[in-house]
């Protein structure tokens, strides 16, 4: 056999092994558990006589991870009708057109890029933040990030995020006149499942 014709056996080998090598990198994707993520916010009543703190309790969308490469993305999609602070009177008074007006923006987005990896996990995400008809670029630091074997074989991540926003930068100022404080901190605690 000539030298050459060796060649042809091992070109293609080194050719397929780059294609295997590749595709096991490939970015996975994962749905997001909404039984098991809640968005959550805390936000200053009466110019710092307490804080009120709520949650939505309806959201979905998907994380793409690719771990080797250190990178992702981020897709969030929050019901602001699913809005739950404990209290039934601000549950519906959320809704108005004095907050979020729900019937006009139904729902918030949040999407992003997973960004500055430590060993292989991402800890913030650059992205912007939909609300009120509303974007802004907001970055969450995420505070922990953990993947592992879900009972279903297929890989579960989870990770809590956190951000402060000015909520009257999304047009929702209700209660300044009373001297409350528009920051607001805004948490995401986030379960999602690899689809295969």
């Amino acid at each position: 056999m000539s030298s050459s014709s060796k060649f042809v056996p091992t070109l293609l080998g080194l050719a397929c092994g780059a294609f295997a090598a590749a595709v096991s990198a490939a970015p996975v994707t994962y749905e997001i558990d909404s039984a098991h993520t809640y968005p959550s916010f805390e936000a200053d009543h009466s110019g710092g006589i307490s804080k009120w703190r709520g949650k939505i309790n309806s959201s979905t969308g998907k994380i793409t991870l690719d771990k080797e490469a250190g990178s992702g993305t981020v897709e969030v999609t929050m019901d602001m009708k699913t809005i739950d602070f404990g209290h039934q009177g601000l549950n519906d008074h959320a809704q108005t057109p004095d907050i979020f007006d729900t019937a006009k923006f139904p729902t918030a987005t949040y999407t992003g890029r997973l960004v500055d990896f430590r060993n292989g996990a991402p800890t913030a995400v650059e992205g912007e933040l939909t609300m009120h008809g509303v974007t802004k670029p907001v970055r969450l630091t995420i505070n922990s990030f953990k993947c592992a074997p879900h009972r279903s074989g297929r890989e579960v991540c989870g990770a809590d995020a956190e951000a402060e926003i000015n909520r009257e930068d999304f047009g929702v100022s209700f209660g300044k006149n009373f001297g409350f404080d528009m920051g607001v901190t805004l948490r995401i605690s986030v379960e999602a499942l690899a689809t295969s």
